[in-house]
């Protein structure tokens, strides 16, 4: 009796295994450009898909190089979710992606969204003209993000039509915080006075279209900002009464700690690419309220 039962247990971790490692292996292989894409695609797609995030914490979509391993998983992927507003990453690895794997369907989840205007001008290399740069930040609104969940899901259900239930359902839940989130931050703006606030990047400015914010940005255009950038950020601070100033983790904050020492300010680090998207968000609308305090 005892070597049956032996024998049905290691039977029925056989078939567990087996089935366990199946379902892994029918999972949709999923590639992204930036973090809060991840949690997009895992939030839609939960346990039907596998996402890779191809810049991984820490890294800048302005620098970041692929390694051969993700280069193997872009050789296996079915879906390649892209940002597809101008991200300088995808502007430089795009091609190359959809060369080395042209089975692989390319989600432009940026699909329907209106790219707004950096702001700056900038001089384009050679031609010595002014030209106007579009914002490639559309996932720092909550807003944007409903229409980037839709067309993931859109995706999905195109490649995966039995999955549809599921999708449309996942999709519906997700959106539901983004609105729950927005209408959270659009209360916490609601009082304030002065509306302006200092980025050091000018990564937020679909975030303050929604909420009808004023951003400052003292860098721009991947350069050291000039002792100009300087003085005009002191004097909007002071202007202003702002106290914090807001630092992407991924740029060198010393400029930003001689504006704050300059102003009485503190510097604080509000993250573009964080993973956990709408804690993220919240995270930051109380960094601007209190730079308002």
């Amino acid at each position: 009796m005892k070597r049956f039962l032996g024998l049905f247990i290691l039977i029925l971790w056989v078939y567990i295994l087996y089935s366990t490692t199946s379902a892994l292996e029918a999972r949709i292989k999923v590639v992204t450009t930036l973090l809060p894409y991840k949690e997009f695609a895992e939030a839609v797609g939960a346990e039907r898909v596998e996402v890779n995030v191809l810049i991984p914490p820490g890294a800048s979509p302005h620098t970041y190089e692929l390694t051969p391993g993700q280069l193997r998983e872009i050789s296996e992927a079915r879906v390649y979710v892209t940002v597809g507003s101008g991200v300088e990453f995808e502007e430089v690895w795009f091609g190359r992606m959809v060369a080395l794997n042209r089975e692989m369907i390319v989600c432009n989840s940026s699909d329907g969204l209106e790219l707004r205007e950096m702001g700056e001008s900038h001089q384009a290399k050679g031609d010595g003209r002014s030209h106007h740069r579009k914002d490639p930040h559309i996932w720092l609104s909550p807003r944007n993000a409903r229409v980037i969940v839709k067309n993931i899901t859109d995706c999905f259900v195109q490649l995966d039509p039995q999955g549809i239930e599921m999708y449309e359902f996942n999709s519906s839940e997700y959106i539901q915080q983004l609105d729950e989130i927005d209408r959270e931050i659009e209360e916490k703006f609601s009082k304030l006075k002065d509306r302006s606030f200092i980025v050091f990047h000018p990564a937020w400015g679909y975030f303050a279209r929604d909420y009808d914010l004023q951003q400052t940005a003292v860098h721009a255009e991947g350069k050291e900002p000039s002792p100009r950038d300087l003085i005009r950020a002191i004097e909007q601070a002071r202007a202003h009464g702002i106290k914090t100033i807001l630092v992407s983790p991924h740029i060198n904050p010393r400029a930003a700690r001689f504006i704050a020492e300059e102003t009485d300010a503190s510097v604080v680090f509000a993250d573009p690419l964080a993973e956990h998207y709408i804690e993220n968000l919240r995270k930051v609308a109380k960094l601007i309220a209190r730079s308002r305090e």
